[in-house]
């Protein structure tokens, strides 16, 4: 081997050697290693990580301290841990009631919305006539219109309808106000469905109520059901209308009976908090266990 050739050999290498600087840099070559991603998006992931959960755990943890312990730390951890807070709630007979009044509400918006929605739905998105588009919009509207804009109409309306003080005055326009968010995220799911489908089952024999029941429904599950636990969740927190409509204690939902048992023992933190606590849990657990159909329901709707 020449000399030349062995210069121009040690400049190729140089040459790669820089090549492959140059691409690295410049994210050309992919490196073995897993990447993790920008640490700043980390960095503020946490933090709002940390301002949604750290507010909880301090409900939670709270209620098994007393009020001397929250008194003189009041950012420490139980020690000791007092349970007995949360045993006085749950022989509290009142938060039994709340609770089941509060099941019953959350349980029928959550069915109202769901079966009146995908109907609503399945005729915006499978049939073409003048005016659906205009009835989609309407729809789409609604949602810019919270309840608590409409609060003293809607409470007018129900005590002129005799339903005032009833949970009945809860439910309807709950289902009413749910229906807007309901429609957005079912339509785009029912429009992905392929219209060979369809005529493949009118052929079939399958009327349009069977093609909805067998076919269309189970194909939007997932949309139902992202539709269904948000309406739960929704329903379970809702505070403004039941402070509107109900005025008796054996008709409260389960936020009303917060604030109430918060102003009757405001002096009793560690039992309120352990009262608030059980309150927020059947919502947070059941958003817990089904967050993941509601991300695949969200993103779903996206795609559709």
């Amino acid at each position: 081997m020449t000399s030349a050739s062995i210069s121009f050999a040690g400049k190729t290498g140089k040459a790669g050697k820089k090549n492959d600087r140059y691409s690295a840099k410049n994210g050309y070559r992919k490196s073995s290693k897993t990447p993790w991603g920008n640490p700043i998006v980390y960095f503020f992931s946490l933090i709002l990580v940390a301002i949604c959960v750290v507010p909880v755990l301090y409900i939670i943890f709270g209620g098994f301290r007393t009020n001397a312990q929250i008194t003189n730390n009041p950012a420490g951890l139980p020690d000791p841990w007092q349970v007995q807070n949360y045993i006085d709630v749950i022989q509290n007979a009142g938060f039994w009631g709340e609770l089941v009044n509060s099941l019953i509400v959350a349980i029928c918006t959550m069915v109202g919305v769901v079966v009146l929605g995908i109907m609503v739905s399945f005729v915006i998105a499978r049939y073409h006539f003048k005016g659906s588009k205009a009835m989609y919009a309407l729809f789409t509207a609604g949602l810019m219109f919270p309840m608590t804009v409409a609060i003293t109409p809607l409470y007018l309306m129900i005590r002129n309808l005799g339903m005032a003080n009833s949970l009945l005055g809860i439910i309807l326009p709950q289902i009413a106000f749910g229906l807007p968010q309901t429609i957005v995220i079912l339509v785009p799911f029912l429009q992905s469905i392929p219209l060979e489908l369809e005529e493949a089952c009118l052929l079939d024999g399958c009327s349009r109520l069977g093609f909805f029941w067998r076919m269309v429904i189970p194909l939007a599950m997932p949309g139902v059901a992202t539709c269904g636990i948000l309406q739960f969740v929704g329903s379970w927190n809702s505070y403004m209308l039941p402070l509107f409509v109900l005025s008796q204690e054996n008709k409260y939902t389960l936020p009303l009976g917060v604030q109430m048992f918060s102003s009757q023992h405001s002096v009793d933190t560690a039992r309120v908090l352990a009262f608030t606590s059980l309150a927020m849990l059947p919502a947070l657990i059941f958003f817990t266990i089904f967050q993941k159909k509601i991300v695949g329901g969200l993103t779903g709707a996206v795609k559709g």
